[in-house]
């Protein structure tokens, strides 16, 4: 039975009475409301630790639903190519006016429809094809979008990296500790004389220091791009350091830690461009968002996103996010504890990069599968120096946002611990495929199940 088929089958959970706000879409397409069922049961009934996924409120998912929708709004506020556009333009004026209060901005754009479009613009705003750009290898937790030589990013611009890989000659990472030696990305800086210097990734778990990259990008005359889509929550919260009294831009996801819908925005400042004094950078992002990117904006979607950052300001969300950190440092303890080897020895903020191979001789693909069909949602993710290919690598990515949200605290940071250590025992290697004993891992889904319909734990934005 596939996944989708249980979901669909599945009478052991209770039913999710959300469903009944689908009506509609029940009558016209009885297909796509089955899955919509099946996928809101799934989230609500698994512990999610996708660091890069979290749950929104109920309030943005319906601003999501708004018939914002329906309009078309080209350019920007006061500056459209269609009538018609006041509404859409006071929501608009809303959302910028809030994510520059947030995060202490001078420009904000909330057009991009992704955080890959955000780091686009942002490329497009400060370079030109064939400029250098340096960022984190990928493999050692950076983007794709931070000039990997498979996306635009490397593509377009010529590329240069800090992380750890030893046969690939990538320095800029202690081997040993796995934590960013910022004297040897300085070297790289001044070897290659980069226009834009990338801070950022998606599997570093400890602080950025954006102080000392703006002290980098300084000295070799490059521009600094602070990319937050992971620790935009946290950064909002306190218990991150905040890029933008350094970066020159600052680009992001909506989603992640900071709860809101799947969008980008970019922050800045007001300042004169290096190439022409006479143009000023808000401009220069602006016009690279509209028209050099994209044609109309997702106005649902800049809605919801509004939505969120009058979410973000109060003091529930400052809560949330000094938990979201308790819980990651408390759950890396309890791996800690286990005997588990993660990259850096632990964490200061919302993600855990585990080193499965080292710790279990499992590779992170087969763990991250025996792990879903216990009910905790993971990635396989790549390590620093990882011997291993991309697609069967040997870590473990895992972080704390969406169970936060659901009030998970420290004492369950423990029982998952302690599922992720029975998984990895239930796992046994048959030639080149890694089974696991479906009995142990059905138990542990029980207890999972129990632990996710526990009325002490309410989904954001699903009623169970």
């Amino acid at each position: 039975m596939t996944v989708v088929e249980a979901a669909l089958s599945d009478s052991d959970v209770p039913f999710v009475s959300t469903a009944s706000n689908f009506e509609k879409l029940r009558a016209v397409d009885p297909e796509i409301y089955d899955l919509t069922v099946a996928e809101v049961r799934r989230q609500a009934t698994i512990v999610r630790l996708i660091p890069s996924e979290n749950y929104t409120s109920a309030a943005v998912m319906q601003a999501m639903a708004t018939p914002f929708c329906n309009k078309y709004s080209e350019g920007y506020p006061g500056k459209r190519y269609y009538e018609g556009n006041e509404l859409v333009d006071a929501v608009e004026e809303l959302c910028r006016s809030r994510a520059c209060s947030l995060f202490g901005a001078d420009h904000a754009n909330v057009q991009p429809h992704s955080g890959s479009p955000a780091n686009m613009a942002a490329y497009y705003a400060l370079m030109k094809p064939g400029d250098k750009v340096l960022g984190m290898h990928l493999p050692s937790g950076g983007h794709l979008t931070h000039g990997w030589n498979v996306n635009f990013s490397g593509m377009l611009f010529e590329h240069a990296y800090y992380g750890y890989n030893e046969a690939q000659g990538v320095t800029g990472m202690d081997p040993e500790t796995g934590m960013l030696n910022y004297d040897e990305i300085a070297e790289i800086a001044r070897k290659f004389r980069p226009n834009v210097i990338f801070a950022g990734g998606t599997a570093y778990p400890r602080v950025w220091d954006f102080a000392r990259f703006k002290a980098i990008a300084e000295e070799v005359g490059a521009y600094l791009v602070a990319d937050i889509a992971h620790i935009n929550g946290l950064i909002i919260g306190g218990v991150h350091p905040d890029p933008v009294p350094f970066a020159d831009v600052v680009t992001s996801t909506t989603h992640k830690a900071i709860r809101g819908p799947r969008g980008g925005f970019i922050l800045c400042k007001d300042r004169e461009m290096k190439d022409n004094p006479d143009e000023r950078l808000p401009a220069r992002i602006d016009k690279a968002v509209f028209p050099t990117l994209q044609g109309g904006p997702h106005n649902n979607t800049i809605a919801a996103l509004a939505v969120c950052f009058a979410e973000a300001a109060r003091q529930e969300f400052r809560d949330y996010a000094h938990q979201v950190v308790a819980n990651a440092k408390a759950l890396a303890q309890a791996l800690n504890n286990r005997g588990w080897k993660l990259v850096t020895g632990g964490t200061d903020n919302h993600l855990i990069l585990v080193d499965v191979m080292t710790s279990r001789k499992i590779p992170g693909k087969p763990y991250a599968r025996a792990l879903y069909e216990a009910g905790l949602e993971a990635n396989f993710n790549s390590i620093p120096n990882d011997p291993r290919k991309p697609f069967s690598p040997s870590g473990l990515r895992i972080g704390t946002p969406a169970v936060t949200s659901r009030g998970f605290k420290e004492p369950e940071m423990e029982m998952i611990a302690s599922w992720m250590d029975r998984v990895a025992a239930a796992c046994t290697k048959s030639g080149k495929d890694y089974l696991f004993d479906e009995k142990a891992i059905a138990s542990i889904k029980g207890e999972v199940t129990e632990l996710c319909t526990d009325s002490r734990f309410p989904v954001p934005g699903i009623d169970i």
